[in-house]
């Protein structure tokens, strides 16, 4: 039986990643985030539309909260890595879609952040709130659409970073 691999020594490898291979896998982990954060806000509405279990709702909104957390991460980790990044040539079209899948993913980041912020408001200032709250809803959900199509697009560039 081979032996696990200890999670805290650095994957073997053998010559150091280009900057650019280094800013392709930041951009493929970025793609997975945000797929998988489509795919659970995708989920928490189905469930939220079919289920009355409170212990569920609450199980599932935790699960979309750390997916959101986790494109967080992925989206600051890909900025850090392309920032002096300028590929070319077979490269050059990843990236660019990888860049509008950045600004994307960061548009629904701070769409996100604009709903939690209008919700809050709400409780402290009433129902003549309601407005605002339903436009930030629909401005998060048209960026969650934005940031799908985007990853979408990255997908058709590059199939392997499923």
């Amino acid at each position: 039986m081979p032996k696990a691999r200890n999670k805290t020594r650095p994957r073997p490898s053998g010559a150091p990643k280009s900057p650019v291979h280094s800013a392709r896998d930041a951009a493929d982990a970025l793609y997975r985030a945000a797929m998988e954060c489509c795919h659970q806000h995708d989920r928490v509405s189905r469930i939220t539309a079919k289920s009355d279990v409170d212990d569920e709702l609450k199980s599932v909104q935790k699960v979309c909260e750390d997916c959101d957390k986790a494109l967080k991460s992925m989206t600051q980790s890909y900025e850090k890595t392309a920032a002096d990044v300028r590929p070319e040539g077979d490269d050059e079209k990843w990236w660019r879609t990888a860049n509008g899948l950045w600004l994307a993913s960061r548009e629904y980041l701070r769409r996100h952040g604009g709903c939690e912020e209008a919700t809050r408001e709400l409780k402290e200032h009433g129902p003549d709130r309601l407005n605002v709250l339903q436009t930030e809803y629909e401005l998060e959900a048209s960026a969650l659409l934005a940031q799908g199509e985007a990853a979408e697009a990255y997908h058709r560039v590059r199939p392997a970073a499923k």
